[in-house]
């Protein structure tokens, strides 16, 4: 068997720092440390350490030095953590020592953690929530990351696997007594509800998917309307700062103007939008209104923007989450507009009704991305597994009455997909994919 190569890394942040952590990993941890440092503090201790070159003659640094072997590492490897002053000077000094030690290499992006996944320490789930919290932006983010990433997202998974497993080892145990009177009846009395529960908790998980993935991709808002209703001073009233430029010129807003926000503990990508008209010989402003007919398809939420002084020539082409009359300081009291309720009435120059209006957008954002306890199919890849297991086990309901072994292999299928999720199975051409997303040092 050869022997895996050793890996090393800076696993603090890049730049000056008062500390670098430079982490280690591999069967040569523990030679590395004697080498480098001069002896092996005891197990999970800190220890204080002159680093040297390799001849001895040369003092890098004096650092804190941890050495922890393995399995109960977080590699699952023997693993040392050298605990350098924080000078880039220092940590690339420290890795030329590191390259000359034979069949020890810089690790890659996500190497410490595939290690992890490879000896038993994580699943994919885990490794997945440990990528997610790495990019986190928002608390709502966190808290979504962290679920996958302590398990708790496995266990459901795990759970439901457990039960497809109980219903083909029912199945498969009755497939050499189907000759005896009522076996496959029998056998299936047992596995239906087991299947017909599973379905529905699983097409449970499946509607939270899209809010779930809203939380860890954010939310897309976009401000439509006609041109000139003031969408673009909007936009910088709710990101609080001049992210567009606003004009008395109507069409200034040319192309989609995008600003990112912290809205609640959620990622907002909000998009101010070119006015939409019924006709214009301008080629540049109907490319904008292109664009703003795309946005609104794939907007989350939808804000649409009119004013007393603008005519309303185009409406919406899809649902829309909060109507806004803006300019509302302009309102005449016989104002077609003063009998219209369903329009939340506002000035971004003056400031009235602002404050209704993020309550509002505030109950919209909470609507669309509470997670409750069902928060476990984040991904693309954990909609398709679990669509596909729905599907195999809605085969297996309808071949009720056929042959065991064809049920059997219907239910076995969706086991493997289920499996799928967690890494336990059939995920060789996922692995390169997910660790990929991961930097240097993990």
């Amino acid at each position: 068997m050869i022997e895996p190569e050793t890996i090393y890394a800076l696993s603090s942040g890049l730049g000056r720092a008062g500390i670098a952590v430079v982490r280690v990993s591999g069967p040569q941890a523990k030679f590395i440390v004697e080498a480098v440092a001069g002896s092996v503090p005891k197990p999970r201790l800190m220890g204080l350490r002159q680093l040297k070159s390799r001849d001895g003659l040369e003092v890098i640094d004096q650092a804190l030095v941890l050495w922890m072997p393995g399995p109960s590492t977080v590699t699952g490897e023997d693993v040392a953590e050298f605990h350098v002053h924080g000078s880039p000077v220092v940590v690339s000094r420290l890795f030329v020592e590191l390259a000359k030690f034979e069949n020890v290499r810089p690790a890659e992006a996500g190497a410490f953690t595939r290690r992890a996944f490879e000896n038993g320490r994580m699943d994919l789930l885990e490794v997945e929530g440990l990528a997610d919290l790495l990019s986190a932006n928002t608390d709502s983010q966190r808290r979504l990351a962290m679920r996958q990433f302590l398990g708790e997202a496995s266990d459901v998974y795990e759970s439901w696997r457990t039960q497809l497993l109980s219903a083909l080892a029912l199945l498969e145990a009755s497939i050499d007594f189907v000759e005896e009177d009522d076996v496959v009846a029998r056998a299936w009395k047992q596995v239906r509800p087991i299947v017909d529960n599973l379905v529905v908790e699983l097409a449970a998980a499946l509607d939270s998917a899209s809010r779930a993935g809203a939380v860890r991709d954010g939310l897309r808002l976009v401000i439509a309307g006609p041109p000139n209703v003031g969408k673009s001073s909007l936009l910088n009233k709710l990101v609080g700062r001049d992210a567009a430029i606003v004009s008395a010129l109507a069409g200034t807003t040319r192309d989609v103007v995008e600003a990112a926000i912290d809205f609640e503990g959620v990622a907002l990508l909000l998009a101010d939008t070119a006015g939409l008209r019924s006709e214009t010989t301008d080629e540049i402003e109907r490319i904008g209104m292109n664009k703003t007919s795309e946005r609104l398809r794939d907007a989350d939420i939808v804000v649409w923007v009119i004013a007393p002084d603008v005519a309303d020539e185009v409406g919406p082409n899809r649902a829309v989450d909060l109507f806004v009359l803006n300019k509302a300081d302009m309102l005449k009291p016989d104002s077609i507009h003063t009998r219209n309720d369903s329009f939340l009435a506002v000035s971004t120059r003056t400031g009235l009704g602002m404050t209704a209006l993020f309550d509002q957008l505030r109950e919209i954002v909470r609507a669309r991305s509470f997670l409750g306890n069902q928060a476990i199919i984040v991904r693309d890849r954990h909609i398709v597994a679990v669509k596909e297991t729905i599907r195999l086990l809605n085969e297996s309901l309808k071949n009720e009455g056929r042959p065991l072994e064809v049920i059997a292999e219907d239910v076995r299928n969706a086991a493997l997909a289920l499996g799928s999720v967690t890494g336990r199975i059939g995920v060789e051409d996922l692995l390169g994919k997910i660790f990929s997303e991961f930097c240097i040092g993990k």
